[in-house]
């Protein structure tokens, strides 16, 4: 472990050093057992686990009730039968979520990860440690485990290279243009339940996890940005994921490789857009952030938005900047997003490179 990283823990045990760590699982006998392992292996282990098992058929109970003795946290162990239109990841995570946070006091941190998941034996540490410099929520990195990956096709691979190259990129222009000092490089875009952390507080602020089918984790993350949250995307937390095509999720990462295992989507990620959409998707959220900070409108600014002077007034008068811009992106039609087609990446990466050079002062240029 660094030094910058054990003063860090330090410092986060001090402020927030109890944590619960929950997750959904849904007949997960292969793998819950390496799951629920790798978290008491921690170099600083969770107080508890909740395991809120949702619909579950298989062994996944037993295996985990016999493993409960022998784990370094308490573990509690929910099995809920859950009505069709509640049986999904979504509704699961929200509510494995409301029951860490049912136990939780005011000062303790929530975390996320998934049944199929192995977390490395620092994540409690780093993800202790990013809420310790300030963060309110943590996002991690998903890797598909190497064994499984292999058994992936080389396109899918490649086509998740090009998608990954232009987030990436997309990614640096919002940092050139926009930058947000609680989140600076190297960082990441992701955004997944298989590795959250959150402070007790900023969960509630929000409402805890979104009621939705799928994507309830970008949601649940969007939605404390909203609020001014300050997310952290840190790059040194990694988990491994399974790569598996039969998944125990609707609209999981099973079922994207599931159906381009047999034909390539049609559009990318909806993260990714063409480069000259993001250049000017941050250069006019940087002047509404100094509109939002001045508290003043900006005639120039709403005629630029196409959206009327008076609701840009509104919008940057209410108390959080991250709900005046995610109003003005939903008013504006130039701010209306278009999606990146498989077949346009190539391209695309190349329009941001060039726009990144553009960007890029000479003399960074030059110690380049």
């Amino acid at each position: 472990m660094s030094h910058e990283i054990a003063e860090s823990l330090d410092s986060a045990e001090k402020q927030l050093r109890p944590s619960i760590v929950a997750i959904p699982a849904r007949d997960e006998a292969e793998r819950i057992e390496a799951c629920l392992t790798a978290l008491s292996d921690q170099q600083h282990c969770p107080d508890a686990v909740v395991l809120l098992l949702n619909n579950c058929t298989d062994a996944t109970e037993a295996i985990a009730r016999g493993l409960a003795p022998r784990l370094r946290y308490r573990l509690d162990i929910v099995n809920r039968e859950l009505p069709p239109r509640q049986a999904n990841a979504g509704w699961a995570r929200r509510l494995a979520m409301q029951l860490a946070a049912a136990q939780a006091g005011p000062g303790d941190v929530l975390m996320a990860t998934d049944a199929d998941t192995v977390v490395p034996p620092d994540w409690v540490v780093r993800n202790l440690a990013a809420l310790g410099r300030g963060a309110d929520v943590v996002c991690g990195r998903v890797v598909v485990d190497p064994w499984e990956a292999a058994m992936i096709p080389a396109h899918l691979h490649a086509d998740d290279a090009l998608e990954c190259r232009l987030i990436g990129l997309l990614d640096d222009i919002a940092w050139m243009l926009d930058p947000e000092p609680h989140d600076p490089p190297p960082r990441h875009t992701e955004a997944s339940g298989a590795s959250l952390a959150v402070s007790v507080e900023a969960y509630h602020r929000v409402g805890g996890i979104p009621a939705i089918p799928c994507g309830e984790d970008r949601a649940f993350v969007a939605s404390l940005w909203r609020m001014d949250a300050r997310v952290r995307h840190d790059p040194g937390i990694k988990v491994v994921v399974s790569g598996r095509i039969e998944g125990r999720a609707e609209g999981g990462m099973a079922d994207a490789i599931r159906r381009r295992m047999v034909q390539q989507d049609e559009h990318a990620d909806d993260q990714a857009e063409p480069a000259e959409d993001a250049l000017r998707r941050y250069s006019l959220r940087s002047r509404v952030r100094q509109a939002w900070s001045s508290r003043r409108g900006d005639s120039g600014l709403a005629a630029e938005l196409d959206v009327p002077a008076s609701l840009v007034a509104g919008a940057v008068s209410g108390p959080y900047f991250g709900a005046a811009w995610a109003e003005l992106e939903r008013l504006s039609p130039v701010l209306r997003r278009r999606r990146v087609r498989f077949t346009e990446l190539s391209r695309e990466i190349a329009l941001a490179e060039e726009v990144l050079r553009q960007l890029t002062p000479a003399e960074a240029m030059a110690a380049d």
